[in-house]
């Protein structure tokens, strides 16, 4: 299995749209995830309420969901999304943190199912929730894992 570590510092450096964004990892266990994106003005999608654009939402749980999925795939294994639904329940506020907490509902030898809630402090209080399916590979180059994104 990949390191708690190494997911953590592929998530937030390996991957630049993540750094872009600013996308912290929060919490990181066998399964289950939390990933942070501070507030920024410009993740604003609706000048008119303000709101967060969609897309940022829908970025932050893709993310989440595939993060969750690394935590139980063995090294020399990546997943990449397949499906993913976003069901948008109320304006993500642009002045607040945006949080993502995601599980693993079902790991299989060739796909995985997560599922993910999207809030700002309270998780009983969700922006959004998501419902996503990712592909796990077996990578057949094993000098192409992401450990080795992490030798720079």
């Amino acid at each position: 299995m990949y390191s708690d570590d190494m997911l953590r510092h592929f998530m937030e450096q390996g991957i630049p749209f993540n750094a872009f964004l600013g996308m912290k990892v929060d919490h990181i266990a066998p399964g289950e995830v939390i990933i942070r994106i501070p507030s920024r003005p410009e993740f604003t999608g609706d000048t008119f309420r303000p709101a967060l654009h969609g897309g940022v939402i829908s970025t932050l749980a893709d993310t989440a969901g595939g993060l969750a999925v690394f935590t139980r795939l063995e090294e020399f294994q990546v997943a990449s999304t397949v499906d993913l639904r976003v069901d948008y329940l109320r304006p993500g506020e642009v002045d607040q943190d945006l949080i993502a907490r995601s599980v693993v509902i079902r790991l299989g030898n060739r796909v995985a199912a997560t599922q993910t809630t999207v809030y700002h402090t309270d998780p009983d209080l969700p922006v959004a929730v998501a419902a996503a399916v990712y592909n796990v590979i077996r990578l057949k180059d094993q000098s192409a894992d992401i450990g080795t994104l992490m030798d720079d």
